[in-house]
């Protein structure tokens, strides 16, 4: 499967995926979870593809794991959407997983087979394919954190604060299955757990972050301001983990998790 066929299956997703949004805006259920469904296997089916074709996953640069971030996004809009009711989701998620995709379709990226020996662990893809997930559901807890502080001046009913909970809660628990399978995947590549590479170390900061976040909202329930303001924070931090490493001076030539693109 070549790169240039990613076009077609994009817009075709990304069609199905407006579809549904907007299917549930007109809260036509069905519609909006048939239309989100097929546009996810379509994209799935092209990363499967890309797959076979490299014969490892495509994960290795920031292109490839644009694609896993540009299908966990609708995926976890329509989670949402099914267990919640929230119609924006769906929108949220189709238009970050649109912006990802544009990206991929305008700064293509080189695609090799290759793999050093440390990318072939077992543990490497299902380490960023949670990770992956943990990013949606973290963006999307992020987005209910603005409209919350900028649209509803911090009022929040039950109901919204318990989505911003439950979405932080629930992504967080993948990012902290996410950094133990790849502590795992670091003791068998390196010999030891954990290096304090610059990707580690952002990890870190990053999970703390929402770690106060969650134990913000156990003891301060009520004081739902600053827990929000936290979230916004934390996600700044998590860019900072995902891209900002490969711009930091300790990082160049030094740290093994730089995306690298040759």
């Amino acid at each position: 499967m070549s790169w240039s066929y990613f076009i077609v299956f994009a817009a075709v997703s990304v069609v199905l995926w407006a579809v549904g949004a907007f299917a549930a805006w007109k809260e036509r259920r069905v519609l909006a979870f048939a239309s989100t469904g097929i546009g996810l296997a379509v994209f799935f089916a092209y990363i499967v593809m890309m797959w076979v074709s490299l014969e490892r996953p495509p994960l290795r640069t920031m292109g490839e794991t644009r694609l896993w971030y540009s299908f966990f996004l609708p995926l976890s809009g329509i989670i949402v959407y099914s267990r919640w009711r929230y119609r924006w989701i769906l929108s949220f998620s189709s238009i970050l997983a649109t912006v990802f995709v544009c990206i991929n379709i305008l700064k293509p990226e080189i695609h090799s087979k290759t793999l050093m020996p440390a990318l072939q662990s077992p543990w490497f893809a299902p380490h960023v394919i949670v990770y992956m997930m943990a990013y949606a559901l973290l963006g999307a807890a992020m987005v209910m954190s603005v409209y919350l502080l900028f649209f509803k001046k911090g009022e929040a009913t039950d109901k919204e604060a318990d989505i911003t909970d439950n979405l932080t809660y629930v992504g967080l628990a993948f990012m902290t299955l996410g950094m133990l399978m790849g502590a795992l995947w670091a003791k068998e590549a390196w010999g030891h757990y954990w290096s304090w590479d610059p990707k580690e170390t952002w990890a870190a900061i990053t999970w703390l972050a929402y770690l106060v976040y969650v134990h913000y909202r156990q003891h301060r329930p009520k004081d739902l301001k600053p827990a929000l303001w936290t979230l916004i924070v934390a996600f700044c931090l998590l860019q900072m983990c995902w891209w900002g490493i490969n711009y930091l001076p300790s990082a160049q030539g030094s740290s093994v998790h730089t995306y690298n693109m040759q």
